[in-house]
């Protein structure tokens, strides 16, 4: 990672804050986060300035391009280069099969498809500006879900987002491969986050894996981080799934 720039889109919480710290861990020289939590945010942002990296913050409504584009301009002016972009933000509503209202599915669109969407163009139309290093002029990451393959009873609306992304995932890969840009999506199954100990759904994890369990954030991340960094040069629109054996269970 070193002499990298990684920029979080919903960096604040979660998953996202984990990336964060991790990348810094692994010698990045700059963290950007973009969230709608200022609060979060900064404080995702305080193990990177502890190591005295630069790093940035924008505030942020995802489901609006000229936000969108106003923000990742805001962080890339203070980080420089930015050699990485992760799309981490997304909601997860449980609504039964056919109980999904329209302001679900609306309100999920908007976040989980439109939100990555627009940010995939903030990044690329500055990622085509950069000198390539060796082949690379920039690497996406968005974070898709074992459940864009897989049934389930409580979050169809989820899901259907989660298999748009794994698509424009490939179709955006596709257009900006010339360019020397790779796009990438991860697809983990349910991590054992606090907040998921909070809701109860451990034991629904451990059940759903022939592990027993669910993924460890750290376990997801590293992947992330794989797909991300200098080590990949040449996988592009591809989805990596890591799901602990629940995708064939």
């Amino acid at each position: 990672m070193q002499d990298m720039s990684w920029v979080i889109v919903g960096g604040a919480s979660g998953l996202g804050a984990l990336l964060a710290e991790m990348a810094a861990e692994a010698g990045a020289r700059a963290v950007g986060i973009i969230d709608i939590d200022g609060a979060a945010a900064e404080a995702a942002l305080a193990p990177a300035r502890t190591k005295g990296l630069t790093t940035a913050f924008a505030a942020c409504d995802i489901r609006r391009a000229p936000a969108c584009n106003a923000a990742f301009a805001e962080v890339a002016g203070a980080l420089g280069r930015v050699d990485t972009l992760v799309n981490s933000a997304a909601i997860y509503p449980r609504r039964p099969t056919l109980g999904v209202t329209d302001e679900d599915w609306d309100l999920s669109n908007a976040i989980n498809i439109k939100g990555t969407y627009h940010m995939m163009v903030a990044a690329i139309a500055h990622m085509r500006t950069q000198e390539p290093r060796g082949h690379i002029r920039g690497r996406i990451v968005n974070i898709t879900s074992v459940d864009a393959f897989k049934a389930h009873p409580n979050n169809i609306h989820y899901a259907a987002t989660k298999a748009a992304v794994v698509s424009l995932t490939r179709s955006v890969a596709d257009h900006v491969a010339p360019d020397g840009i790779l796009v990438n999506s991860v697809a983990p199954a349910g991590m054992a986050t606090e907040k998921a100990r909070q809701a109860g759904f451990l034991p629904e994890l451990a059940k759903a894996s022939p592990l027993g369990r669910g993924a460890l954030p750290r376990e997801i991340a590293e992947w992330v981080l794989v797909a991300g960094g200098p080590k990949n040069t040449y996988m592009t629109g591809e989805n990596i799934i890591v799901s602990g054996g629940y995708i064939y269970a």
